[in-house]
């Protein structure tokens, strides 16, 4: 068995952990509704100790704090390495709550599954990764190599203050490898590794017509701000998914012949994702590696809310005078969200659309770790070793997340490892995970500490 006797200490202590965790989880901590923040980082900061991590909560210049904590390797160690773990105490707005199965909050256990929000994006990770700590210290004593935690309470609203903990601790950044908030299985329930992640560039459009809602007969002379806003939305991108502003795709990369090669070793699941969603084809008819390389290759455009005029029960003939969208982009790599959100402008003033107000709510740089580093050999081998199955690993991952200002800025190789899977509903009802999984997380992070720590002596 591999590290027999950490593993046996983390079965023993199993209940203890699973205790951990539905305590986190029963915290609620919607940043986008600064809803419980405050008491979340606290706990946060009370299970570090657990560890001896001497945790504190730093200052991000009037966002969420990061709680930040350190464990030094032993002294007998010579030249340790540092490992660090990148993970957000904030989670999603649980709504709408009548499409949970149990209170999302209430952290219920049920047919080996805990469902609540945030279980799989992002505390669980958080509370695998505290309790393969703790059950080393446990049976082994000091640890082997040197552990950083960084967790911030900004990611679900899109990191807008990580920057500024980054520029005034650039110290507390350093590392030689860092392990990112997510991970686990994939719909096939093999183990998956994702070496990065796209960008953001998120904005929020206004439309104005009249100075208030008018009685829908006035239409036939007075601006409808709700029409505005869709002539605006429709000339971003076609039918054929393409998006329309210029110069958006001008430095989109094709991935590398290393890359595609990766992504051709990857399973086929597109029949599982049509079953999952709920639908009968992909956009476009995608299949196979048009697909794979679309999803990681390729930036998106999304209308990813809109709101105007009545939208209650029954009928209200009402003329909007006002009206919102939210549009998210998400970026490749050589993509900068600043630069796409000035070509965003250019384009609606080009249109005739520079009466539409648009705010920059969030910017993100894509960012991606080298399939080569040697982080990435050190968790596929722990998962295969551990699970038994030879994992799937992604250049990239189609979602996005500050990459890039923890990791690349400093020169750190980021790789995943979690406890979620492919049906873990993160950002939706009845988000979960197995507890078996989460049990095996505890015992994969243990696995990785081990061994990077062991390659210090191989690279040398």
């Amino acid at each position: 068995m591999v590290l027999e006797d950490i593993s046996t200490y983390v079965d023993d202590h199993a209940d203890e952990y699973i205790g951990w965790l539905q305590t986190l989880l029963r915290q609620p901590s919607v940043a986008a509704q600064n809803l419980g923040m405050v008491e979340a980082a606290g706990i946060v900061q009370r299970q570090l100790e657990h560890i001896g991590a001497s945790p504190r909560l730093i200052d991000t210049r009037g966002g969420q704090p990061v709680v930040f904590g350190e464990v030094s390797a032993g002294a007998d160690v010579s030249d340790p390495r540092t490992l660090s773990f990148y993970n957000h105490y904030d989670v999603q707005p649980a709504e709408p709550y009548d499409l949970w199965d149990s209170d999302p909050w209430a952290a219920e256990i049920r047919d080996g599954h805990i469902w609540a929000r945030g279980v799989s994006d992002n505390k669980g990770n958080i509370v695998a990764r505290i309790a393969a700590i703790h059950a080393w210290q446990q049976v082994r004593g000091e640890l082997p190599l040197n552990l950083r935690f960084i967790i911030e309470g900004e990611e679900e609203i899109g990191s807008p203050n990580l920057a500024n903990f980054t520029a005034d601790h650039p110290d507390l950044c350093a590392a030689d490898a860092c392990i990112w908030e997510f991970g686990g299985r994939a719909l096939s329930g093999q183990p998956q590794i994702h070496l990065g992640l796209k960008g953001m560039c998120y904005v929020e459009l206004h439309a104005h017509g009249a100075n208030s809602d008018l009685h829908s007969s006035l239409a036939t002379t007075i601006p409808n701000a709700a029409w505005r806003l869709v002539w605006a939305l429709n000339s971003l991108k076609g039918p054929d998914e393409r998006v329309r502003i210029p110069g958006f795709y001008d430095k989109v990369l094709e991935p590398t012949a290393e890359e595609q090669a990766a992504l051709e070793r990857l399973p086929d699941d597109d029949a599982a994702g049509l079953e999952l969603y709920g639908i009968d084809r992909y956009l476009l008819n995608l299949r196979g590696m048009e697909k794979k390389i679309r999803d990681s290759y390729q930036p998106t455009l999304t209308i990813a809310g809109f709101e105007s005029g009545y939208t209650g029960t029954g009928t209200k003939t009402v003329m909007p005078g006002a009206a919102m969208a939210k549009v998210d982009m998400r970026l490749c790599a050589s993509q900068d969200p600043h630069e796409i959100f000035e070509l965003f402008k250019a384009h609606l003033l080009m249109q005739g659309f520079g009466d539409i107000e648009v705010r920059l709510l969030s910017a993100l740089m894509p960012a991606r770790t080298p399939l080569t580093a040697p982080i990435v050999e050190v968790v596929s081998t722990a998962y295969r070793d551990l699970y038994g199955e030879e994992p799937m690993i992604y250049p990239t991952s189609a979602g996005s997340g500050p990459w890039y200002q923890l990791c690349e800025q400093f020169g750190v190789d980021g790789c995943t490892a979690g406890v979620g899977n492919g049906r873990s509903n993160a950002h939706a009802p009845n988000e979960n995970i197995a507890v078996d999984d989460f049990i095996l997380g505890i015992k994969h992070i243990a696995l990785i500490m081990e061994r990077f720590a062991a390659s210090t002596a191989v690279s040398q």
